[in-house]
């Protein structure tokens, strides 16, 4: 699900953090294409829904819009932590 993901992300990025550590990237599984293969985000995508665009055969992939969706949710994480470091240094 959507919110599991953005929940790992944000413990990666933290982690990285508490070690003085900077993570080198992120590898997502996503298309572009409109699937329904993970739920949550904006679109709300819920288990009733997967099947209705589920094409994957491997793993499921975020769609475009969840794609773009933690794209901008990680990118403002990732602004949040360099201010704090302005400030703070």
């Amino acid at each position: 699900p959507f919110d599991r993901i953005l929940a790992e992300l944000r413990n990666f990025f933290a982690i990285h953090k508490a070690e003085g550590t900077h993570a080198g990237g992120v590898h997502l599984e996503m298309t572009g294409q409109d699937v329904t293969e993970c739920t949550g985000g904006a679109q709300a995508i819920t288990d009733a829904g997967l099947s209705d665009r589920y094409h994957t055969y491997c793993d499921p992939r975020l769609n475009a819009q969840q794609s773009l969706e933690l794209a901008f949710l990680m990118a403002e994480a990732l602004r949040e932590e360099r201010t704090a470091l302005r400030q703070a240094s």
